[in-house]
């Protein structure tokens, strides 16, 4: 029988599938709610222990720490992200903002979290397979989150690393250009005589390599390279 204006008591902690990583809290009064059974054992809870309404109030708190930090492992298992793409995740699952950021300090912390290594993976991707300028590669990394300063300083070490200059990334791109070009864009590109379709094809390239972040006298030295290409 209910003890009248006693705390309620735990009488059963349930195990909840598939790993028993949660658990369901029956008290002697009250409905039974769920938390993971790491909020309960960081407690030292039991069956027999009151649950007054500040400690309660303490295990949820503690249970609300523990679902983000499984929330942000379980989307870093899949592939590793900044800290900027991991809080937009959690934030879209509706969990509070000042516990997410709690949550990534102490990821962080622990070296689970780590934007620099992040930006250096994702610059030598696109390196081998997709070649880009230093002024685009920065601006990837800054859409991804990564701080100015940091996605400078990554993208200059990651090409000293790999003994890549742009100059050589442009020519890499030229010539995945050119691969995909029919043989009369070719033609036009290395023509002296059709001036409106060599401009034509000048302009495309012109624009590709742009939008690849190429410039200057690189952009310049990049088509010129294409022209000689084209024309053998």
């Amino acid at each position: 029988m209910p003890r009248k204006g006693a705390d309620p008591l735990i009488t059963r902690l349930e195990p909840l599938r598939p790993r028993g990583l949660r658990v369901r809290v029956h008290l002697d009064r009250g409905e039974p709610f769920e938390v993971f059974l790491e909020a309960v054992d960081g407690l030292r809870l039991g069956v027999g222990d009151p649950l007054p309404a500040n400690r309660r109030h303490h295990l949820l708190n503690v249970d609300a720490d523990v679902k983000i930090r499984e929330a942000a492992l379980n989307l870093l298992s899949f592939r590793a992200r900044t800290r900027s793409e991991l809080r937009q995740r959690l934030l879209a699952k509706g969990l509070r903002p000042a516990r997410i950021d709690l949550c990534l300090d102490r990821l962080q912390d622990r070296g689970l979290l780590d934007d620099a290594a992040v930006a250096a993976a994702f610059v030598r991707d696109r390196l081998r397979h997709r070649p880009r300028g230093k002024v685009r590669l920065v601006q990837e990394l800054r859409g991804r989150g990564i701080e100015s300063n940091v996605a400078s300083q990554v993208v200059a070490q990651v090409l000293e690393d790999e003994s890549v200059t742009e100059s050589a990334l442009a020519q890499r791109a030229v010539e995945a250009w050119l691969g995909r070009q029919s043989a009369a864009t070719l033609r036009a590109l290395a023509s002296r005589d059709d001036r409106s379709a060599s401009e034509k094809a000048y302009r495309r390239l012109r624009g590709h390599l742009t939008r690849r972040g190429f410039g200057g006298q690189i952009l310049a030295q990049a088509i010129a390279t294409a022209r000689r290409l084209a024309a053998r």
